[in-house]
């Protein structure tokens, strides 16, 4: 049996809405991001950072912590990391030269807890390569956006690229203030999440696109807002499944996937909601507010 949904639904009547809750939550993602900023891995803020289990499952947070910064290793950061007693920890100083570095810390660990320490994964970044790695991260980020606009600008008309581009940025900044708010780490996975998000947000909103402009040709004294509407609830179906069949697949890998892929796993449910709603709700109205029309499609393709 195909799923369908056989409703007229008048989303018209919720954009203004929409569009208000839409520059609230850009707002206070770009205050989040500016007061409390981006909580940065050692792929871009350089350091170490070592998987830690200990034997004995009662050992505290805070003893692992004051037992690290007696030995003078710069910001800390300490946090449970999958089982009780598995730990993950984030130093600044980076010593990948020295191989007595980590032995001294492990030995260190070990008399100050009183408990046998096993360091189960070890990474070193330097400065120089963490940095290289951020802005390669941004110009990923940046060159992805911009290719996008340039196929929709090829693709649809200009009011098009616009509606997709600005749905884009919602996107990215809301994923982003979430990050920062629940101080997620970021790291090179969480590119890749939100390159995957701006895919996936493009892929949604050009099948509404198409949709609307194959409407226009169709209904030449239809109103854009009424197309929008047509268009919006003919791919509705679609639209729903897709995004709910990923969520799936997301919120399983999120609740069963390990500690290592939740915050890749959260980044793209983030996504995933909040680019089907943009779709919807920020790329759609700007062709209203632009005042799309037949005339305005017929006089591109000629």
């Amino acid at each position: 049996m195909i799923f369908k949904i056989n409703r007229d639904i008048k989303f018209s009547k919720f954009y203004k809405k929409m569009n208000i809750i839409s520059f609230i939550l850009i707002f206070l993602s770009i205050a989040v991001l500016i007061i409390k900023g981006l909580n940065l891995g050692v792929d871009f803020k350089g350091g170490t950072l070592i998987e830690v289990r200990t034997e004995n499952k009662e050992i505290h947070i805070s003893e692992i912590r004051q037992s690290l910064l007696k030995m003078n290793l710069g910001d800390v950061t300490v946090k449970n990391f999958g089982k009780a007693n598995d730990y993950l920890v984030k130093i600044e100083i980076n010593k990948s030269n020295d191989p007595s570095f980590i032995e001294s810390i492990k030995n260190r660990l070990t008399s100050d807890l009183g408990s046998v320490v096993n360091f189960r994964r070890v990474e070193n970044v330097g400065p120089k390569v963490s940095a290289e790695l951020l802005k390669a991260g941004l110009l990923a980020i940046t060159l992805s956006l911009a290719a996008m606009l340039i196929y929709i600008w090829i693709r649809f008309e200009w009011q098009f690229s616009v509606g997709a581009i600005a749905a884009l940025i919602h996107d990215v900044l809301i994923t982003l203030g979430f990050f920062s708010l629940l101080s997620y780490e970021v790291n090179l996975s969480i590119v890749a999440a939100v390159l995957t998000i701006v895919g996936y947000s493009m892929n949604d909103t050009v099948v509404i696109f198409d949709r609307i402009r194959e409407n226009l040709k169709k209904y030449a004294k239809i109103s854009i807002s009424d197309i929008s509407n047509v268009s919006t609830n003919e791919t509705l179906s679609r639209t729903i499944i897709t995004s709910l069949t990923t969520l799936l697949a997301l919120f399983s890998i999120y609740i069963f996937g390990g500690a290592i892929l939740k915050g890749f796993s959260f980044a793209m449910i983030i996504g995933v909601i909040v680019g089907t709603y943009s779709s919807i709700f920020v790329a759609t109205p700007i062709l209203n507010y632009t005042n799309v029309s037949q005339k305005t499609v017929l006089k591109e393709d000629n």
